[in-house]
């Protein structure tokens, strides 16, 4: 740690608390998840029957959001063009934190630029919904603007960092390789690049104890992954037991 600045210790200290507080609430949440027992027997219809059913449709679930699309065609517009192109910028950003970088990474890289400006505008427009349309706007809370607006102000600043105030890649680099192999180095003297990474820690933070982990509840919710088998196995309350 000699040589380092006082800004960069903060800087450090504040990355790895922020990253211990996602893994253990994360995992903490997950876990929850995972022992709480379902005293119903609820899967939405249609359901599969089988196991193998159940797993086709997760599958559908996760990689397509079939629930949404069937509920609400403009909803699942926007919400699937802001998970996909949020997935993009995630993977362009491993150019930070690997060495050496896969080509795949490189390859990815414009698309996820292109991906930043998509991000801000789906968030714009799944935020606009929140407000101007009236069923929507009932079951919004201030944690889901907040979330919305959180992520918009990230990529809006990395999207700064690229076209108006040019970043020192090789600086930011160095800094973020120093910080996953624990031999951190003196973060750049960036005042964008300060917050923009300020913002992802305070969504990393937030992550686990807010509707964002619907990521791993998912894999959870019993009207998803139950089979439809009431006629051949009976459902006992696990508290009736």
């Amino acid at each position: 740690m000699k040589g380092l600045s006082t800004l960069s210790l903060v800087f450090i200290f504040l990355c790895y608390t922020s990253a211990a507080i996602f893994l253990a609430g994360f995992v903490r949440k997950v876990y929850e998840y995972a022992v709480t027992p379902s005293p119903l027997k609820i899967p939405t219809m249609p359901a599969p029957t089988t196991k193998g059913g159940v797993v086709l449709r997760m599958t559908g679930e996760v990689l397509f959001f079939t629930s949404l699309f069937k509920g609400n065609k403009w909803t699942w517009i926007g919400g699937y063009i802001f998970h996909i192109v949020f997935l993009l910028i995630v993977l362009r950003h491993l150019r930070y934190v690997l060495v050496p970088t896969p080509e795949v990474i490189y390859f990815i890289g414009p698309f996820g630029i292109h991906a930043g400006i998509i991000l801000v505008v789906s968030a714009g427009y799944l935020f606009a919904r929140r407000i101007f349309v009236d069923r929507t706007r009932y079951i919004s809370s201030g944690a889901d603007y907040f979330a919305l607006i959180l992520m918009a102000l990230i990529a809006a600043t990395g999207l700064a960092m690229q076209f108006l105030f040019m970043a020192d890649v090789s600086a930011v680099k160095d800094f973020m390789v120093g910080l996953v192999t624990f031999s951190p180095v003196n973060i750049p003297d960036d005042h964008l690049f300060i917050v923009h990474l300020t913002l992802v820690m305070v969504l990393l933070v937030y992550l686990p104890f807010s509707k964002l982990m619907h990521a791993g509840g998912i894999f959870f919710s019993p009207t998803r992954v139950m089979v439809d088998d009431c006629n051949e196995k009976r459902h006992i309350n696990p508290w009736d037991r």
